[in-house]
């Protein structure tokens, strides 16, 4: 669903920057595991890591749908660049552009969208995945600003980012009500972080834990007010939901593009499987789902761009997309066979980095129990 020429336009660049510059390296970078710092700066000299900030600040004056097209793109090449993409864009500076002072702007944001530094969102706790009542990563109150402690897992970018966007609770007895985002620098002293998760997919994107003790930080570093953090999360998790079902797109696309590439020359019987009606069935139902999630995904972000509340859509987008990729890649390992359980072919890594979509955003659960709950459920 693109409704102007600069979305077409946006994506036929994106395309074609994916085929030339992604996918022959993609296999190289999955087996390696290795932050693709070329392609990312890559991205940056194309203004792609601001594309959702204004020009004031450096970015490169876009929206949430020529954002969302980009992340499309990028994940039909390698997933996990369009993971660690998606959290420089958003996650990572959007707390920073909004909250920050002109001098943190100059230190960081800018630099960031130039690609020279990299930023991390810290949400996720051992106890506390869905449950964010439950952070217990600190910042208590001092005379000259924050004291943080505690720690945090599952950070995207976590091992490499220059900076980190932390989620904190200011007083657990307020649960929800007591949290709080904090920036914090990673050479603040008492941070640290573990070495890099070993992962079944997204295999380029780094996933670590972080280490807070006693990291103190000025008091402007405070992202929005005191205690409103979850009102922070929600400025943009309509964003991050939506964000998650276009990489499911993109994944979901490049296993129904590669499926339908080898049922044409795979033979069996004396003709191509393609020919085989069971065939043609699973390349139906991956087209007709591809088609369901463009356009709820799409209709999500220009409801955002319009400024148009969506988080019920943006839930439903986000569990339609991920569960219609999750089956498309599986159906893709069916179609070849044996050879789909090779790691020859990319439809294994297609498999691997398909159980990524199923956490990022929200688990389809509960997802499940927020959309039920605008039912009055």
């Amino acid at each position: 669903m693109l409704r102007s020429d600069i979305e077409k336009l946006h994506r036929k660049i994106m395309a074609r920057f994916v085929d030339e510059e992604v996918i022959p390296v993609a296999r190289e970078l999955d087996e390696k595991g290795e932050f693709p710092s070329d392609l990312f700066k890559k991205l940056a000299d194309m203004g792609i890591l601001g594309i959702r900030y204004p020009k004031k600040v450096g970015g490169s004056g876009g929206n949430t749908t020529l954002y969302c097209i980009a992340m499309e793109e990028l994940a039909r090449g390698l997933m996990s660049l369009g993971a660690l993409t998606a959290m420089q864009c958003l996650m990572a500076t959007n707390g920073l552009y909004l909250y920050g002072t002109k001098e943190m702007h100059d230190e960081y944001l800018r630099p960031a969208l130039r690609g020279e530094k990299i930023g991390a969102f810290q949400l996720t706790e051992p106890e506390a995945g869905s449950d964010l009542g439950n952070v217990r990563t600190s910042a208590t109150k001092v005379e000259d600003g924050w004291v943080i402690n505690g720690m945090k897992t599952w950070s995207t970018s976590g091992p490499y980012g220059d900076f980190h966007t932390v989620l904190c609770q200011t007083d657990p007895a307020k649960k929800l009500k007591g949290l709080m985002f904090v920036f914090v620098p990673a050479d603040t002293p008492g941070f640290s972080h573990s070495k890099k998760f070993e992962t079944l997919g997204t295999r380029t994107s780094a996933l670590s834990e972080i280490y807070f003790n006693n990291c103190h930080v000025p008091p402007e570093y405070m992202l929005g007010e005191m205690g409103r953090g979850l009102d922070v999360l929600l400025t943009i998790l309509a964003e991050i939901r939506v964000m998650t079902a276009c990489l499911a797109l993109g994944l979901h696309r490049a296993a129904m593009d590669d499926s339908i590439r080898y049922c044409k020359e795979r033979v069996q019987f004396g003709r191509p499987i393609g020919k085989y009606q069971l065939i043609q069935a699973k390349i139906a139902n991956m087209a007709v789902n591809l088609e369901a999630g463009h356009l709820m995904s799409y209709k999500v972000t220009h409801l955002i761009d319009n400024k148009i509340p969506c988080l019920n859509e943006a839930s439903m987008a986000k569990y339609f997309a991920t569960e219609s990729a999750c089956k498309a890649v599986d159906e893709a390992t069916r179609i070849y066979g044996a050879y789909g359980y090779s790691m020859e072919y990319a439809v294994q890594r297609y498999y691997r980095d398909s159980r990524f979509l199923l956490y990022g955003g929200g688990t389809h659960e509960v997802l499940q129990t927020t959309i039920a709950r605008q039912f009055g459920i």
